[in-house]
C-alpha cells in the first residue's frame, strides 16, 4: 500500500473545498475564482498586480477574470494617481453586494469545520500550513 503523501491530501482536499465554493458559488451565477477576487479588492481600490500576489494567480487568468468581472459590472478600473505605470480595481455597489454573498459562504463554512475541530486542532492546523508554506518557498527541485 502506498504511503499518503503530504502533497496528495494538500490536493484532495483543496480540489473538495474548491469544487465545493464552486458548487455554491454558482448558486450566486458566479465562480470561486470570482468571490475570491471580490473579497481581496480593498475600498480604497487594489493594485491589479497586488492581486495577482495574493491570490496565486498568473497575470494572464487573472487579467482574462478582471475582464469577466468588468463585463459583469463587478469592478471598474481606475488610473493608481500614485503610480501612472498600474491600474486600481474597485468594486461597483454590485460588485459590493457579491462580494457580501462571498464572504457569507466563506463564513459559513468556516463556521463548519471550526464547529468540528477543538481550538488547539485550528491553531495545530495553522502551524502546520505555515511550515508547509514557508518549507515550499525554499525547496528549489521538486
Amino acid at each position: 500500500m502506498r504511503k499518503k503523501t503530504i502533497d496528495a491530501a494538500l490536493r484532495s482536499t483543496w480540489n473538495s473545498v474548491s469544487k465545493m465554493y464552486n458548487k455554491e458559488a454558482n448558486k450566486y451565477n458566479s465562480t470561486m475564482a470570482t468571490g475570491f477576487v471580490l473579497l481581496n479588492i480593498d475600498a480604497e481600490g487594489t493594485a491589479s498586480t497586488s492581486l495577482g500576489k495574493k491570490l496565486g494567480m498568473e497575470a494572464t487568468s487573472l487579467s482574462r477574470l478582471l475582464n469577466s468581472m468588468e463585463e459583469k459590472n463587478l469592478i471598474m478600473r481606475s488610473p493608481n494617481p500614485n503610480d501612472g505605470r498600474s491600474v486600481l480595481i474597485f468594486l461597483t455597489s454590485f460588485g459590493k453586494s457579491k462580494r457580501n454573498d462571498s464572504r457569507e459562504v466563506v463564513l459559513k463554512f468556516n463556521n463548519v469545520i471550526e464547529k468540528r475541530l477543538t481550538s488547539v486542532q485550528i491553531k495545530h492546523f495553522f502551524e502546520v500550513v505555515n511550515c508547509i508554506k514557508e518549507e515550499s518557498k525554499k525547496f528549489e527541485h521538486f
